[in-house]
């Protein structure tokens, strides 16, 4: 008899089958009460499990809707309620009309880099959130991942999610979850890690592009050895992804990219730019004051004029690739846009009134006013390795990335271990700008500049430049933030 009309609940009326997998269906419902579409997950019975077994798997269903619920993300499955169905429990949650990532990757089809490289963005932005939240996901596959309208993409499918101080739910040595997405540490029975959904996602990324998981074999057993020991197979369409790809499928967990170095090449990836290269993580550096005035001056393109940087040496290689704050991290939909405005000051900064620049921008209220020229002026925190350089053009070139690719080229003379992270045309304020970012070593430490110009021809530049260290870039990172957004002209 056909389930489709039944109510479950009292109130949700079964309207259609939309998945089916060995553990259960999905089918979209109507909810009667609030009168909007649902998704509800309903499990299969199961008569050959033991009232304990049943019982294990009932409440790895209940503890699925509670992880998701825990997580409030927009790339996270929206979880409504939680109700019994002949005893056995279902998920209702919101209903995402579309199909997965696996559909769109039947039969060895493949998306472009660029594609591949957006849904990843919004997947480990989810996965952010999740561990955040203290939830590692552990079934993170294309069939997982639902591609909505508007270009939204959504992380789903939480029922063998473990949560911090949650027992598994398993029986020793048993593993759940898509062999072919299986990190090479849970292959070999130690206990997953966030790194563990990186590599996942690295495994479904890779899918993406190459139209097959990185280690396919013809048997789960084959499969499972593969994951463990084989080396992976060289991409073929991979681009900007392949060297985050190969760094996410590293066998070591604690050598793969964080979620948010992730995120950074992704960004980088889907934007077309050119990518750094991956190694691994960075050890922890010993600091010491650095000294000598590497990086300290920039030239400034055919004017030949200085704009004063605080650029201070540094020591070890940089990770890579960061993208713009202007759009939400994980439900990014499109280049970076600016406001056409400067935003209110927030709290814990104040306002700096440039009468020479003739500008005005917010600086944190700890930090103090260093390097001055006729062209700019420079701000410091206290410890002196982070600063923050608004600087003047006058008159301005052509477009701001042609001043930056000449500055660039100097740089690389210079300093051998300057490593571009982007250099990217853009508008700021419905004016042509370029904002560049890259990452440059010393003697302790590894730093980090990002640089915002815009103007048009035969008007004034302007430049705001933040440098810091790499190892901090996440706390200093806002200042620029808040100084761009807030930053205003005498002709604003």
């Amino acid at each position: 008899m056909s389930d489709e009309g039944r109510r479950i609940a009292g109130r949700y009326r079964l309207a259609e089958q939309i998945g089916r997998g060995g553990m259960g269906t999905v089918w979209r419902a109507d909810d009667e009460v609030l009168g909007r579409q649902v998704a509800i997950k309903r499990l299969h019975a199961r008569p050959e499990l033991s009232a304990d077994e049943l019982a294990t798997l009932y409440e790895r269903t209940r503890r699925e809707a509670r992880s998701a619920a825990r997580i409030q993300h927009p790339n996270v499955i929206v979880v409504h309620d939680v109700v019994d169905d002949d005893g056995r429990p279902c998920i209702v949650m919101e209903y995402v009309p579309g199909p997965t990532l696996a559909d769109l990757l039947k039969d060895g089809r493949t998306l472009p880099h660029e594609e591949a490289a957006r849904i990843g963005l919004d997947t480990v932005a989810a996965l952010r959130a999740a561990h955040a939240a203290g939830v590692l996901h552990r079934d993170v596959k294309p069939g997982n991942v639902l591609l909505g309208t508007g270009d939204r993409t959504v992380l789903t499918d939480f029922g063998i999610a473990m949560t911090d101080g949650a027992s598994t739910l398993t029986k020793t040595g048993e593993m759940v979850g898509s062999i072919h997405y299986m990190a090479p540490e849970r292959i070999r029975g130690l206990t997953p890690g966030t790194a563990s959904d990186l590599w996942a996602l690295g495994a479904t990324l890779y899918q993406a592009v190459e139209g097959r998981p990185p280690f396919r074999r013809a048997t789960a057993m084959e499969t499972a050895y593969a994951i463990a020991v084989d080396p992976l197979e060289p991409m073929k369409q991979a681009g900007p992804l392949e060297p985050l790809i190969e760094a996410l499928l590293i066998k070591e967990p604690d050598e793969r990219p964080t979620a948010q170095q992730t995120e950074r090449a992704l960004q980088t990836a889907w934007w077309g730019e050119a990518t750094a290269e991956l190694p691994p993580p960075a050890p922890e550096l010993t600091t010491v004051e650095p000294t000598g005035d590497a990086g300290r001056g920039r030239r400034r393109g055919r004017k030949g004029i200085v704009v004063g940087v605080l650029a201070l040496a540094a020591a070890v290689t940089a990770f890579a690739l960061h993208g713009t704050s202007t759009s939400p991290p994980g439900h990014t939909t499109s280049r970076p846009t600016t406001t056409p405005s400067a935003s209110p000051v927030p709290e814990g900064y104040h306002l700096v009134r440039d009468r020479q620049l003739g500008v005005s921008f917010p600086v944190p209220d700890d930090w103090k006013a260093g390097k001055r020229s006729a062209e700019s002026v420079t701000y410091t925190d206290a410890t002196g390795l982070a600063g923050l350089t608004v600087g003047v053009v006058d008159p301005a070139g052509p477009n701001p990335s042609t001043h930056f690719a000449d500055i660039e080229a100097n740089t690389k003379v210079n300093y051998p271990t300057y490593r571009r992270l982007r250099m990217q045309q853009t508008t700021f304020r419905q004016l042509p700008a370029a904002i560049w970012e890259f990452t440059f070593q010393g003697r302790v430490r590894v730093f980090r500049a990002i640089d915002l110009g815009f103007g048009k021809e035969g008007d004034r530049e302007y430049d705001i430049y933040l440098s810091a260290p790499d190892a901090k870039w996440d706390s200093y990172r806002p200042v620029f933030d808040t100084a761009r957004d807030g930053f205003v002209t005498n002709a604003s």
